[in-house]
């Protein structure tokens, strides 16, 4: 929240006298008489103990001035003539005293001079006793005085003056002048009512009562006072449309957009979203159109020939290799099928499969006779490239994990800075009271208890000494200071100023609560830091102005910012934020508890102070997770385990240096990043690490898989040849796709995000390499010791011959196992054609209902996900949603101002007469009456509606020069008036002091570029009081880009008000997205730049096109893993189906995520990209074994189960599964949801697709691409038939 940046001022606008000579006989006698020339007060005859002066009783006919005084009278009272009832000595008092309203109302004359009339009549009327009736008298000193009168006014004259007024701005506090001078009246009734009361000595106010009346009794001389009123859209007197949006030259308020329900459809009671009812019209449409094409398939193949090819699978399936090598004459055409000459093992490649086999299994034979020097030479490789860590660097600072350098926002928020000032920090402590029952309302804050146990929490942070460089840092140290010495806390002890001493003198409670409705014209409201204190910014839980139901007290200290991209300037800002987090911890935590209310708290630092904790709190969970995934791999590589055999079928070590390659891949990945620059965070070390890991177990299982499915009585480089031939390809396809995947999150804006997926790739990337390489030589080197007869993990010891053999017959018991449920029990049931058609039936369904919630995900990411559980901002966050109300500051900020005289820059953009209607500030106005659609809660605080009026003639106690031309205070400043001298008269060192400009000097109201130019730098100097509130110096103290204003031109300036409360994300999100639209069409229509600025813009901004930039990075994912599939496959069927599944495990994905609640942003968009290249997985395998085997339909679905099934389920699934549900017990929020919930859906639904989906699916759509063929190919392929043997 911003800070109010004001001082007193207004305290006795409707004083008409203060003390003078006392003039009149203290004997004459009070007597009443009521007619035209005749006074009802005259002269002054006493004063109080404040020294407010007070009037004389005494009716006398009027006075005829002298020429001065009636030109002086003429100059405020123009509608004054003749004779008046007031002395010199007191007009000269009322000028003074007038002139302190003058400032506040003067951007709109017809407001200001409605007003002055009102006290012009009462003060110096000839025919005030014809409206005033003194009604009580007092005796002061033994003279008799006015005790309180009556004032007869006309209603038409009171409404008149209430509507020119009530909606004139003063800027520098973001809310209405009637606020100040009216007490916040919402009629006029309410405004004389507060200008009538009588205050007790010492305080602002009228020194007796007046009685305002608005009719006369019947028979009475008296009469209602009927001077002439002036509307706010007079054109001799106009005002500006920010002030007056009545006028006719202003437009209409921008209306509120109608709310866009969401189109829907009622059936009965039932109301249904029209998405909702399309997709389910399309899925019965569907459903009906998918059985009717399995009737038509299935009387189309009962005219079917039978298979073109011999079946594939029988009852040897299990003797050996599921594919048979490739011929060695190195001849392929572009479907290359290999077929034994018993029918047992067929293989049919595309060309790229046929290279990559042929290469795969040469490669495999030369790796498993040298195996020493392909693991050394691999794993030097990556050694080097872990080099680069030497370099390593973690970055922790939010703006920089989370903001992408290219962002406009980022842009923005320095060239705020740089030109500005950079938005201060803000330390803030949250009390609040708790409710007596779950649903209840909470009582309220505001009580004797809890305001003294919030003086006694003030004690202990102003006496907080934080340690830095030596050096004893205090909150006066570092804390805002506009004015004076005092910090500009935001506190309701600042009603108080600060002072426990003040609690009882001023009132307690009671004074607290009047200051709640007073703040802005009740100098002992006033904060310490001389400014009005908004309850809004120190009281939360309440609705509407009912602040005295407030539950929660808002306690901000504002804190100095620097720019620190050089150094640490902010280093004992940071060293104080850290002393005052361990105070709330450790003593203020338990003060607050022990009287039943909440305490929250938070510091600039503590989100990235979080984030590092956070970084290291799931190293445990995450370690755990390594653990159970190595454990389920030592089990899964290795043979079915028996008590005679374990020591030789186990696959621990082989297991271990699988996953010591992973961690060398992450190493190397990490590394080489470090080198060129780029800096890691720690989550990168824990997530990818485990994501890599998750990814190379898949490969590790198939390969191991394979070379077991191969005869046992081939030799180690025959087995290791063939295995590699026959899953190679799929395993290369795979990988690719996987990195292509995660390569596609490098595009993503956010830096965290950018670089966890660039290290990722990379770390695929090695991984693969090294699993092709090093892993290949160790499973090589695995065999060799088992069948050397060798205990794993102690390859030294030998076993004798019958345990080998006993192990051999564990193996195929095993094998045999695995295979047996996919043959006999998965395949056959989802080969039944019912099946097949519910299976589609069924992943159709998920597929439509995922499209119907994907379109209820909402952009953004909680605060509280991305900090660990048991934080303690995660109730901060909570609170502030709950508590607060008064939304995050906005700044409207234009770029080269110019403000000579020539250019149209000054009217476009100021809000007082004479601006233009359209002008910037008046927009911002219109904006605030429709605060639900533009988030824009008030107007503006405007410097150069402010510095107008400073410089105005009207203004005449405020921009003031010496004889010598140098500047002159008001007369209630130094050296003016001096503290120490009592009250300040209108004498001294500053009585020759006249005004800056007279009306000749102005051109259209206008001063001089010169003048200008001159002028800027003393209001941003000038102190704000009393006489002149319209000071600039604190309020526009950083409002102005001085540098180089001299040619003219201001660089940069900005223009404050506020949000409305933002509560949800999306509300983050539409703030920034209306204030940039307004910008954006303001812009365009004044020809000049201007862009919003709010501290949250730089979190927020990417969520503006999240769902834009998701949708073209899965596009562009997609699209590489197809192009990839398509070459290396050169079946675009078979590519088509990968695609296909992909986009229904995408889609079926983010309804899980809707379901969920879990937010679009940079951390899922990257999940939904990664989880492409994971997917990749589940299908590839089985559409690869599918499109590469022969036989019919049926045989090649349970070829494909049968030989990769049971390494997608073992290998891909539960090893994924087993890993990410230990994801579940991190403490870190963000862990458990993008990680383990997304994660863990990802695997469920990958699992299902591929399993469940592709074999009982990829059958009736393959069917039709078979028959297509059949018809069209009068050749069959070219047949290449060679030995599984050579």
């Amino acid at each position: 929240m911003d800070i109010i940046f004001s001082v007193a001022f207004l305290l006795q606008v409707f004083l008409l006298s203060s003390p003078a000579l006392s003039a009149g006989s203290q004997h004459e006698t009070y007597r009443a008489k009521h007619s035209e020339e005749y006074c009802a007060m005259y002269d002054i005859c006493g004063q109080r103990s404040d020294g407010k002066a007070l009037n004389c009783p005494y009716g006398s006919p009027s006075v005829k001035p002298d020429d001065l005084l009636s030109a002086k009278i003429q100059s405020l009272c123009p509608s004054i003539t003749g004779n008046v009832c007031c002395t010199a000595d007191q007009f000269d008092t009322l000028r003074v005293q007038v002139q302190q309203a003058v400032p506040i109302l003067v951007g709109c004359p017809s407001c200001l001079r409605n007003f002055l009339n009102l006290f012009c009549e009462l003060s110096c009327s000839p025919n005030q006793s014809l409206f005033i009736n003194v009604t009580s008298i007092s005796e002061v000193n033994g003279n008799m005085t006015v005790d309180g009168i009556d004032f007869y006014v006309t209603e038409t004259f009171g409404e008149g003056l209430y509507e020119s007024c009530k909606d004139v701005k003063f800027g520098t506090m973001n809310t209405r002048a009637i606020d100040f001078v009216g007490a916040g009246a919402s009629n006029f009734e309410e405004w004389f009512e507060f200008l009538g009361q009588k205050v007790p000595p010492g305080f602002p106010g009228s020194p007796y009562s007046i009685l305002f009346k608005t009719a006369t009794l019947d028979p009475s001389p008296m009469k209602l006072m009927n001077a002439s009123v002036y509307s706010c859209n007079d054109t001799s007197l106009g005002c500006s449309c920010g002030d007056c949006p009545s006028s006719s030259v202003c437009a209409d308020p921008e209306p509120s957009p109608p709310s866009k329900d969401p189109c829907a459809i009622r059936i009965g009671s039932l109301k249904v979203r029209c998405v909702d009812f399309s997709l389910a019209i399309l899925y019965i449409v569907l459903v009906f159109v998918l059985f009717g094409w399995a009737l038509l398939q299935r009387r189309r193949g009962r005219r079917r020939p039978e298979s073109i090819v011999e079946p594939l699978l029988n009852d040897r399936v299990g003797e050996g290799s599921s594919f048979s090598p490739l011929p060695k004459d190195g001849n392929h055409h572009v479907e290359v099928q290999q077929i034994d000459p018993q029918g047992q093992n067929v293989v049919q490649f595309s060309f790229v499969q046929g290279c990559l086999s042929s290469f795969y299994r040469t490669y495999g034979r030369w790796a498993a006779r040298k195996p020493t020097i392909v693991l050394c030479s691999s794993l030097a490789i990556v050694v080097f490239l872990c080099l680069g860590l030497l370099r390593f660097e973690v970055e922790t600072r939010p703006e920089k994990l989370w903001v992408g350098p290219g962002s406009k926002a980022a842009e923005e928020k320095d060239f705020f800075d740089s030109h500005l000032a950079p938005f201060y920090r803000i330390e803030q402590l949250i009390f609040a009271t708790i409710p007596e029952s779950k649903h209840g309302k909470p009582p309220s804050i505001i009580t004797e208890e809890n305001i003294e146990l919030l003086f006694e929490i003030q004690e202990k942070v102003d006496g907080i000494r934080a340690n830095y460089s030596g050096l004893l840092v205090s909150l006066s140290d570092i804390c805002l200071k506009p004015l004076g010495e005092d910090c500009a806390t935001q506190s309701i002890l600042q009603y108080f100023q600060m002072d426990p001493d003040n609690y009882y003198d001023y009132g307690g409670v009671d004074h607290a609560e009047y200051c709640f409705q007073h703040y802005t014209s009740t100098e002992t409201c006033f904060s310490a830091f001389k400014a009005p204190l908004e309850p809004t910014t120190a009281l939360g839980g309440f609705s509407g102005n009912n602040y005295s139901e407030a539950s929660a007290f808002v306690i901000t200290y504002p804190v100095n910012n620097a720019i620190t991209k050089v150094g640490d300037e902010n280093g004992k800002a940071i060293a104080w934020e850290k002393a005052f987090i361990q105070l709330a911890k450790e003593e203020l935590l338990p003060m607050v508890q022990s009287s039943n209310l909440t305490l929250s708290f938070s510091t600039e630092s503590s989100i990235e102070e979080e984030l590092k904790r956070e970084s290291t709190a799931d190293v445990v969970t995450i370690l755990v997770s390594y653990i159970v995934m190595f454990a389920y791999i030592s089990v899964t590589l290795g043979d079915k385990p028996h008590p005679s055999s374990f020591f030789l079928s186990s696959k621990v070590l082989l297991g271990l240096l699988g996953v010591l390659l992973v961690m060398f891949s992450v190493l190397g990945s990490v590394g080489f990043f470090s080198a060129i620059g780029v800096k890691s965070t720690l989550i990168i070390m824990e997530v990818i690490p485990f994501l890599v890991l998750a990814v190379g177990v898949d490969n590790m299982c198939i390969i191991v898989d394979a070379v077991k499915r191969q005869p046992s009585n081939l030799p180690v480089e025959e087995q290791i040849s063939n295995a590699m031939g026959e899953v190679g390809p799929s395993i290369t396809l795979a990988s690719l796709s996987e990195i292509l995947a995660f390569a596609v999150g490098s595009f993503v804006s956010m830096p965290a995000c950018r670089v966890f997926s660039m290290i990722a790739a990379l770390a695929v990337l090695l991984d693969f390499l090294l699993q092709i390489t090093a892993f290949v030589a160790l499973v090589a080197l695995d065999f060799v010791r088992a069948k050397d007869n060798r205990i794993d993990c102690f390859p030294c010891i030998k076993l004798n011959r019958s345990s080998v053999e006993e192990n051999e017959g564990n193996r195929q018991e095993r094998d045999g196992l695995l295979t047996w449920y996919m043959k006999e029990v998965h395949a056959p049931f989802l080969g039944q054609r019912v099946v097949k058609i519910l299976v589609i039936a069924i992943f159709l369904g998920f597929t439509l209902a995922s499209i119907a919630l994907c379109t209820r995900i909402e952009p953004g990411l909680e605060q509280q996900i991305a900090l660990p559980r048991d934080s303690y901002l995660q109730g901060y966050f909570s609170n502030i949603s709950e508590y607060l109300r008064v939304g995050p500051p906005l700044y409207f900020v234009v770029k080269d101002y110019n403000y000579s005289l020539e250019s149209k820059h000054t009217n476009q953009l100021c809000s007082i007469s004479h601006c233009d209607s359209n002008s910037l500030l008046n927009e911002i106005s219109r904006a605030s009456l429709v605060p639900k659609s533009s988030y824009i809660a008030k107007p503006a605080a405007s410097w150069l509606d402010d510095f107008l009026v400073w410089m105005s003639p009207e203004a005449f106690s405020c921009c003031r020069k010496f004889t010598n031309g140098s500047y002159c205070p008001p007369d209630d400043q130094p050296p003016c008036c001096l503290p120490d001298e009592g009250p300040c008269g209108l004498g001294g060192v500053c009585k020759d002091c006249t005004t800056c400009f007279r009306h000749s000097d102005l051109v259209n109201d206008r001063p001089s570029t010169e003048n200008f130019r001159q002028k800027l730098p003393w209001f941003l100097d000038a102190l704000p009081s009393a006489d002149c509130a319209k000071g600039g110096h604190g309020a526009y103290t950083n409002s102005v880009d001085l540098n180089g204003y001299e040619s003219g031109v201001i660089q940069a300036s900005e223009f404050r008000t506020y949000h409305t409360p933002l509560n949800r994300q999306g509300d983050y999100v539409n703030a920034i997205q209306a204030a940039r639209n307004f910008s954006a069409r303001i812009s365009a229509s004044l020809k000049m730049d201007i862009f919003p600025y709010s501290v949250f813009y730089i979190f927020f901004e990417q969520y503006l096109d999240i769902w834009k930039f998701a949708l073209i990075n899965i596009t562009i994912a997609l699209g590489a893993i197809f192009v990839v599939c398509l070459v290396i496959t050169s079946s675009l069927w078979s590519s088509a189906i990968v695609l296909l599944v992909l986009v229904m495990i995408i889609l079926d994905l983010m309804g899980v995520m809707a379901i969920l609640g879990i937010q679009l942003n940079a951390v899922s968009v990257v999940n939904l990209i990664m989880a492409i290249g994971i997917a990749v997985e589940f299908c590839v395998h089985i559409v690869h074994a599918f499109t590469v085997s022969l036989g019919d339909r049926n045989q090649r679905a349970k070829t494909a189960l049968c030989t990769m099934g049971a390494s997608v389920f073992s290998g891909i699934t539960l090893t994924k599964l087993v890993g990410v549900i230990v994801l579940c017990f991190a403490t870190s929020e963000i862990f458990v949801v993008y990680y383990f919930q997304m994660y863990l859906a990802l695997v469920i639904i990958g699992f299902l697709h591929g399993l469940v989906f592709l074999p009982g699916g990829i059958e009736p759509v393959w069917s039709s691409v078979e028959i297509y063929r059949y018809l069209e190919d009068d050749v069959p392929s070219v047949l290449h038939q060679n030995r599984a043997s050579t």
